[in-house]
């Protein structure tokens, strides 16, 4: 029976955004636990696609949160050599009519005043990026600062490149935050024991809220359902990451109802990686072949390529949706020593560098970065 564990922190979670959260502690010299009730990467990460993406993003806090990861996750894969997979490969927005067309401009046009790099590929150029891509469209964007991971191994590796100072402990489920007399933390209770530490990073995902909870705080997050289809491997058939305009839309959307966009997008493994649904459903898993069919039906619309491949498997994830569309970042005010890396949605992993430097400089008071204001986690708070 554990009786006591020491360290600096306590990092809840041990998805990519956990994993980031620890590595820049460590970094920052700081010892820190990371506890999960399941093994790394065993949640959202796990069935995550590993995008880095700005080319989905609006103007504004969640962008600026991106352009600095962008750089952060290319100085991690320049430490991490072949580690991560990390792939630089660009994305590639479509539309199919011209009014499509002329919002994809409307929103490039705003986004390059905040630092993102968008090029518009008329329709008759949009084969020289994509080869296989299908016909009678009306043109489309090119995003070069688009990139992607293979998110599992880059959770592994910046867990493990913490020089000494991380120790993981999974299959550990936090069943209460322990707090002082007034109110501040302490540490954290498992099954096996108590783990003791003066702040707790809860990075738990799609669960931040029921962690919240167990520190006496409510944080909103529900989880939002999404299927992935993954072919057989494939020459390389899709060289970007491909989407047509209304999965923006969607990513932006409250709904709860089933919504579907073709996002397609090669894997340097070969399987070709085809999304995206979303649906809030709680965390039921159960497959839904209406999603499925949706899929299939926009990847093929898209890449008629693909109507003769084989889809080798499928799988379900579930992203930690916050009603704002944004992620709560850093301390709590209603528990001392509680801060919150959570509710990133389908963002998390592009996010994930941004969001552990934030957290280490907060648990360091080092000078922070960027306007962190619109992450406030006590935000969805009643007005008194």
């Amino acid at each position: 029976m554990l009786t006591r564990n020491t360290s600096d922190v306590i990092v809840v979670g041990a998805g990519v955004v956990g994993a980031a959260c620890a590595y820049y502690a460590a970094r920052a010299g700081l010892t820190v636990t990371v506890l999960d009730r399941g093994p790394v990467a065993g949640g959202t990460t796990g069935a995550g696609e590993g995008n880095l993406l700005v080319s989905d993003k609006e103007p504004g806090p969640e962008l600026e949160l991106a352009l600095l990861s962008l750089e952060l996750w290319r100085e991690l894969a320049d430490g991490l050599p072949d580690r991560i997979e990390y792939e630089p490969k660009g994305g590639l927005v479509i539309a199919s009519d011209q009014a499509g067309l002329a919002a994809l401009r409307d929103f490039a046009t705003r986004q390059g005043g905040a630092g993102v790099t968008a090029h518009e590929i008329p329709a008759d150029r949009l084969h020289d990026l994509e080869p296989h891509l299908t016909s009678g469209l009306a043109g489309g964007f090119h995003y070069p600062q688009d990139a992607q991971v293979m998110p599992a191994l880059a959770a592994a590796h910046l867990l493990r490149s913490g020089g000494g100072r991380i120790r993981p402990h999974l299959g550990e489920e936090v069943t209460e935050v322990i707090t002082g007399a007034s109110g501040e933390v302490r540490g954290v209770r498992t099954a096996n024991g108590e783990f003791h530490a003066p702040y707790v990073v809860n990075a738990a995902g799609t669960w931040g809220g029921e962690l919240a909870r167990r520190a006496g705080v409510e944080l909103p997050v529900l989880p939002r359902r999404g299927f992935v289809l993954v072919t057989e491997p494939l020459p390389r058939v899709v060289r970007h990451k491909v989407y047509a305009a209304d999965y923006i839309a969607d990513v932006a959307s409250g709904s709860a109802a089933l919504q579907t966009s073709p996002v397609v997008e090669g894997t340097p493994a070969g399987p070709v990686l085809i999304g995206a649904s979303r649906e809030r459903v709680g965390f039921d898993r159960t497959l839904s072949t209406e999603a499925l069919r949706r899929l299939a039906a926009g990847a093929t619309a898209l890449f008629p390529v693909l109507a003769g491949v084989r889809v080798m498997r499928t799988y379900a994830g579930f992203r930690p949706y916050l009603p704002d569309h944004l992620p709560a970042i850093g301390p709590d005010p209603r528990v001392p020593g509680l801060l919150h890396a959570c509710g990133h949605e389908g963002a998390g992993i592009g996010l994930a560098p941004a969001t552990g430097l934030l957290i280490a400089r907060w648990l360091t008071h080092g000078q922070l970065p960027m306007n962190t204001e619109p992450f406030r986690p006590e935000r969805f708070d009643p007005v008194p």
